[in-house]
């Protein structure tokens, strides 16, 4: 019996992998988070390496996030209103464009703190316009009834670029501080090149302006919603308190004594175990007590955050990164997958940039948070006290949201 559900399985898995629709989603998916990945590493070396200031990287973030705060909610309603496909090129046109100005100032020798940072700001405005249209096309290109093997397959995807970005950044940062960022610039082209392969049919919707009512329309259905409330609530307040990533070059520097190549590893590490996972979850999607699992992982993600701030190892820190990364895969897809799931075509977009704007507050103004308490406290106690934080919004999100932890199945 188990033999012909995993024969079944695999079937529908190839039949994911032929549909043309996915397979080029899939592939600008790739690309794009290819390029974002050896931007986070080129970048967070570069402003270290010119400040040598935690502070100068948690800032990162925080010039990051404040774009995406501010346009968010437009940005939901352009990919509700817009042709989806049309808003993703445009903005992997634009952040392209800004990686092509950080290669031409790393060539020249002109790039500064200030031009990197005003950089980065662009590029998340571009983000912020991206990630909701992205979002809302995935279920337009999948089958029906195999959504969570889509969804993890995406994640996939994103993380085989986290584990390749990150490494082969580093690499070539060593040879040069500026091609990274020519690289990133390709790699935005090819995925804006399979955005505009896309062919995607969906029914013709009323065009609304952008009143009040319509861009915050998002926020009042999740707020209706205790799952979705729940979950998204959820990995914003747990990624805040353990988002140690943003201090990995000064781990990488000054506590594991490696360089840029280094950095990348430690970077690449938490993509490895998510693309472990994921794998495993497009091939045994969660099939009970999925709202369980969640808390469950979340708990094992802020256990493994302790362990790496601890550690002064490099093979334990790589370790404890790639089972925060296999822990953080598990509550993503299921996040993902119960948001499109409860989620009607025509809000999607807004509903996928309230989800952005919470997944932006907790990695952006996580990288802040751990560069404001390392500058306070020291970088070992900053990473420490996150990963306490993490366990203990979990263990109270349990009570907070009971639907949330019932939740069998998705469906």
């Amino acid at each position: 019996m188990s033999s012909g559900i995993e024969s079944v399985a695999s079937a529908r898995t190839r039949e994911l992998f032929g549909h043309r629709p996915f397979l080029l989603f899939l592939l600008g998916r790739a690309f794009s988070s290819f390029s974002y990945q050896i931007g986070a590493v080129a970048i967070g070396w570069q402003v270290y390496a010119l400040t040598h200031s935690v502070l100068a990287l948690g800032l990162i973030g925080l010039v990051q996030f404040l774009p995406s705060a501010g346009l968010t909610f437009f940005a939901g309603h352009a990919a509700d209103q817009f042709d989806r496909r049309r808003v993703t090129q445009a903005c992997q046109g634009i952040e392209g464009t800004v990686a092509l100005f950080l290669a031409w100032g790393g060539w020249g020798g002109w790039l500064n703190v200030a031009e990197i940072f005003a950089a980065v700001v662009v590029m998340g405005a571009a983000r912020s316009f991206e990630s909701p249209a992205v979002s809302a096309l995935l279920p337009a290109v999948v089958p029906a009834g195999m959504l969570q093997k889509a969804t993890a397959m995406s994640s996939s995807a994103f993380q085989t670029a986290t584990i390749l970005g990150p490494a082969l950044g580093g690499l070539i940062y060593a040879l040069s501080s500026a091609a990274p960022y020519a690289v990133m610039a390709a790699a935005w082209g090819v995925s804006a090149a399979m955005a505009g392969m896309l062919h995607v049919e969906r029914p013709v919707m009323p065009k609304e302006p952008p009143t009040l009512k319509a861009l915050f329309a998002g926020v009042g259905f999740v707020r209706r919603s205790q799952e979705i409330l729940g979950t998204i609530s959820l990995d914003l307040f747990a990624v805040i308190l353990g988002g140690a990533t943003a201090l990995l070059p000064v781990y990488a520097h000054d506590i594991l004594h490696t360089g840029p190549w280094g950095l990348g590893v430690l970077r690449g590490a938490p993509a490895m175990g998510a693309l472990l996972v994921s794998g495993w979850m497009t091939h045994s999607p969660i099939a009970s007590r999925v709202g369980m699992r969640m808390f469950q992982a979340v708990i094992l993600y802020g256990v493994t955050t302790i362990v790496f701030g601890l550690s002064h190892f490099m093979w334990l820190s790589v370790a404890a990164l790639f089972v925060m990364g296999a822990a953080d895969m598990v509550s993503v897809v299921i996040r993902l997958s119960l948001v499109q799931l409860r989620t009607p075509d025509d809000m999607r977009g807004r509903v996928g940039a309230v989800n952005f704007l919470f997944i932006n507050a907790s990695n952006q103004l996580g990288e802040f948070e751990s560069g404001f308490t390392a500058a306070l406290f020291g970088t070992v106690p900053a990473v420490v006290l996150g990963g306490l934080g993490t366990v203990a919004v979990a263990l109270l999100w349990m009570r907070l949201f009971p639907a949330l932890r019932n939740v069998e199945r998705l469906e």
